[in-house]
């Protein structure tokens, strides 16, 4: 743990004072390219402005996806056994996995996992009102570190849910090894639903990362707010700028917040520099081909089985199997 840090952990910090937080903040913020992890981006306030995001016209994922459950949903439940429990990787909102067992045969389960409590206990509550008799057993913590399911779900048979393109928030190799790690805890027989955004223009894509009410920079500066109040931080937030990036020879829109000036900001009694022009990388969201994700997919030791896109290509649903 970095001295910063460990100066605060011992008890003179302000009382929303979170080392894990500081200490994976100064992580990237020391590096000679300045870097904060995305999934710090969902606290509260974070989890608010994101929901905000999704129902954006610019921001397309979220509707086209919706539509695709709402219209392919009879399609899955045809490929998907009677019985099955559905566990969603960062089930922050309830809105696709309803539309998603609505369309299952007699689901008996739901196992909701997020890094946000707050949102995921919201979510959880919402699903039992809206069906009372499904079993939902949320799990809050990061699904990215290892895990056990809820005894009540083991020895069914599972269907994995990764909804939203949040897979392309992965570096290839990162989500390779999500991707493997997912198989070894949902197990043989098992299948995985995931959500891939496609490659597109930039005209489309940037607009969706940069909208024009000004939500997704609020979104990304927030991260600032964040580490103010559980770091011990003290940026200026209105000295950084959002920006959204298309990076054609990665295939990713990159995040970032760019420093206005020349500055100092502290971080757990960490001085960090920042010259005018710097930027703190925050976010990639890759954008996958089919033939692309298969092949990331069965490197992964999971057998491709069906894909389906919407009318505009905008967006694909992955059905993987165990080939068990």
């Amino acid at each position: 743990m970095p001295e910063g840090t460990r100066l605060f952990a011992r008890g003179r910090h302000p009382a929303d004072f979170r080392p894990d937080v500081a200490t994976e903040a100064l992580e990237g913020l020391t590096k000679p390219r300045k870097t904060l992890p995305a999934k710090l981006f969902y606290d509260d306030e974070g989890c608010r402005l994101f929901g905000r995001i999704t129902a954006l016209p610019e921001y397309y994922p979220t509707r086209t996806e919706t539509a695709m459950l709402r219209d392919l949903g009879p399609d899955v439940g045809r490929v998907v056994p009677d019985g099955a429990v559905v566990v969603e990787y960062g089930a922050g909102d309830e809105t696709k996995a309803a539309l998603l067992l609505a369309a299952l045969a007699a689901p008996s389960a739901y196992v909701p996992i997020d890094i946000a409590e707050g949102a995921l206990s919201a979510a959880a509550d919402r699903l039992r009102a809206l069906m009372p008799t499904l079993g939902v057993f949320p799990l809050a913590l990061d699904f990215l570190k290892p895990f056990s399911l809820p005894i009540a779900v083991r020895g069914r048979r599972l269907l994995g849910y990764f909804s939203g393109s949040t897979i392309g928030n992965l570096e290839p190799a990162s989500a390779v090894q999500f991707m493997r790690h997912a198989l070894a805890t949902l197990g043989p027989g098992s299948q995985f639903l995931i959500g891939v955004d496609m490659r597109k223009s930039p005209i489309v894509l940037i607009p969706a990362y940069n909208d024009g009410r000004g939500v997704t920079a609020a979104f990304n500066r927030n991260l600032l707010v964040r580490l103010n109040r559980e770091a011990a931080a003290d940026f200026d937030v209105d000295a950084f700028e959002h920006a959204a990036i298309w990076n054609d020879a990665e295939s990713r829109i990159e995040m970032h917040l760019i420093s206005r000036r020349d500055q100092v900001a502290s971080v757990a009694g960490r001085r960090i520099q920042f010259n005018a022009g710097e930027t703190i990388h925050t976010e990639n969201s890759y954008k996958h081909t089919i033939d692309g994700f298969r092949a990331m997919a069965a490197s992964a030791g999971w057998r491709p089985a069906k894909v389906w896109t919407d009318p505009d290509d905008l967006f694909s649903l992955h059905l993987l199997d165990t080939g068990a």
